[in-house]
């Protein structure tokens, strides 16, 4: 299997000669890989089960030491996260045998996807920090084939950690992104021109959000004329780095002014990193002040950081809805999807990356994990549900399609393998057969299955928004008044994003139901909805108090009449729990005679509420 590429030395004589050196082993990797992909699944494979030929999982199954694709698709099943939790339960309250994995779990990495309202808890394993590192480590050196100087700059970025929890066995459980960067592989990072950022690694490290984002913010700005580049993990995280420097702007320029930092940052430890790059700088803050003072924010982006070439955001699945905010702010500059990844897996990586974000697609780099992927059609473009296919049968999804066999156009699910011990596992994602680079596939990603509403991180699907409404809802019934149907979408039009819910009411006697009955019937919902969503209300502020608008009478027969003169079959018709086509949208936002918003926020606290219970 051709070797991953090292990174930089800070030893190097001549950085210049050996950024482009370095460059061209990434690339070189990249085309080995992609050339023999087949043959690096099949070593992929082998090398994972024969590591873990004497786990407990696979001896259940009876695969016996096999490393072969066939026996291994005969005997082990295609399994979703509740088929394993039994198992992950066991493992996160302290049993330390080879139940998943040969190697001992290093700790969990907490998925935005939930089960029964928390984050579903992914093994991971300590050498697994280094294949996510081998993934960051191509990113830009394909970057630079397309914009060339982006070592000579720094990049902006906005990174943060949220808070951990320990299980009852006491392993960490965390963000997959929290556990990078709290990693030596990325704290103590080697000296590279490409991970030169403004924001110090203490700046990033720091709990509190507002002193991590004000501090990065006045980094990134007293940093300016170095930037060349600027990013965060989601679209929905820059959006609202802009929008916090639109409150903060007076006090970041009086701290640029007198090269001192604003009293609410109280952590020793950031205050001190700023320090050694923040000196009183007049003209800079006169500068930053002018621009910051004008009417119009439009381009703000390009008028405080002059050099930078690009945004680096993950603008595709229901991120896309923040393009034109980014748009507006930076005047239109490239929108750049580098990577793609999870919590169970690192992926692949964008070989286009300035393309158009309607055609981010990505090539899953063979050696990260063994991939397949399960056949999926769509039932209704308008409504965007997925479907399996409906012949497929149980015998016919163990026989599922390897990497190098997908066909163009052809939507999937991807089902992974992976050395931290999944085996065969959905992850969830849908994706369509963009391409191939050599004999890899390139993917754009279409959705998250089952997903209705999402704002930034959180995923809700329609069984838990159906289970969250029927809560509140139960609260109209001493008031004579019933819940008749109801549809919702993310409204992204402010930031922070909230979840809207149309309500169309059978009621008696509307006037004998008081604005705070509804308004407790949000916060219902809210209370409801799983420990992500919640986190963001709580902890992150990413997500703002949802909203219920009650709609006229008969709102729900006029948006079915509408999707039948769409297309849509009457005897296939069901009411969507998710819109996002705009004329939809319009029909509902016409028809409201009233709304509401949750009054505060709902509980939440770090861990599994069963955790919390124990301890």
């Amino acid at each position: 299997m051709p070797e991953a590429p090292k990174i930089l030395s800070d030893s190097a004589d001549c950085i210049d000669d050996i950024v482009v050196e370095n460059n061209n082993k990434v690339l070189k990797f990249i085309e080995d890989v992609t050339a023999d992909a087949d043959e690096v699944q099949r070593r992929v494979l082998s090398e994972i089960l024969s590591r873990s030929a004497n786990v407990e999982y696979l001896q259940r199954y009876g695969l016996n030491g096999c490393t072969d694709r066939e026996t291994f698709k005969k005997v082990i099943p295609v399994v979703t996260y509740e088929d394993l939790k039994p198992d992950i339960e066991r493992i996160a309250n302290g049993d330390t045998s080879p139940i998943l994995c040969s190697q001992p779990i290093s700790e969990f990495l907490t998925s935005s996807g939930t089960s029964a309202g928390e984050r579903k808890l992914m093994p991971t394993i300590e050498e697994e920090l280094g294949r996510r590192s081998l993934l960051y480590s191509l990113l830009m050196p394909v970057m630079s084939q397309f914009l060339p100087g982006l070592d000579k700059g720094k990049g902006m970025y906005f990174l943060f950690v949220k808070s951990e929890a320990k299980t009852p066995g006491g392993l960490v459980a965390r963000p997959v992104l929290t556990s990078y960067y709290k990693s030596s592989h990325f704290k103590n990072r080697p000296n590279d021109p490409y991970t030169n950022y403004t924001s110090p690694k203490e700046t990033i490290l720091c709990l509190d959000s507002y002193q991590s984002m004000y501090s990065q913010l006045l980094c990134g700005l007293f940093q300016n004329e170095d930037v060349v580049r600027v990013g965060a993990v989601f679209a929905s995280g820059f959006i609202r780095a802009i929008q916090f420097l639109e409150k903060h702007w007076s006090l970041l320029c009086k701290d640029i002014r007198t090269g001192t930092i604003d009293s609410k940052i109280t952590d020793p430890s950031v205050r001190e990193a700023v320090m050694k790059i923040l000196k009183p700088n007049p003209k800079l803050a006169d500068f930053v002040e002018a621009e910051c003072s004008k009417g119009s924010w439009k381009g703000i982006i390009t008028r405080l950081w002059p050099e930078t070439k690009y945004i680096d955001v993950i603008v595709t699945g229901t991120m896309s809805q923040y393009i034109p905010a980014l748009d507006y702010y930076s005047n239109a500059l490239p929108l750049v999807c580098t990577m793609y990844a999870s919590s169970e897996c690192y992926f692949g990586i964008n070989l286009n990356p300035l393309c158009n974000p309607s055609e981010v697609s990505y090539t899953l780099i063979p050696n990260m994990a063994y991939f397949e992927f399960l056949p999926v059609t769509r039932k209704d473009e308008l409504t965007g549900s997925i479907s399996e296919p409906t012949a497929l049968n149980d015998k016919e999804k163990q026989q599922l399609v390897d990497l190098v066999d997908v066909k163009l156009g052809q939507d999937y699910e991807l089902v992974v393998t992976t050395y931290a011990g999944l085996y065969r596992y959905h992850v969830g994602d849908i994706l369509r057969v963009s391409g191939f680079k050599n004999k890899a596939p390139q993917f754009n990603f279409i959705c998250r299955k089952n997903v209705v509403l999402s704002i930034d991180s959180d995923k809700t699907d329609e069984v838990e928004l159906q289970n969250a409404v029927k809560n509140a809802a139960n609260q109209l019934l001493q008031y004579e008044a019933s819940l008749v149907e109801y549809t919702g979408y993310a409204d992204t039009s402010a930031i922070p994003g909230r979840y809207v819910l149309f309500w169309e009411l059978s009621v008696k006697d509307s006037t004998l139901i008081a604005p705070a009955v509804f308004e407790d019937c949000c916060f219902t919902v809210e209370e409801s909805l799983n420990s992500v969503y919640r986190q963001g209300r709580v902890c992150d502020k990413s997500i703002g108090p949802l909203e219920i608008r009650v709609v006229e009478n008969g709102t729900f027969d006029m948006l079915m009449d509408f999707a039948l003169s769409q297309g849509s079959s009457i005897n296939q018709y069901k009411t969507p729990r998710c819109v996002k086509y705009a004329p939809i949208i319009e029909l509902l936002n016409s028809r409201v005679i009233s709304s509401y918003f949750s009054p505060k926020c709902p509980r939440w606290t770090a861990g599994h509420k069963q955790w919390c219970t124990q301890n």
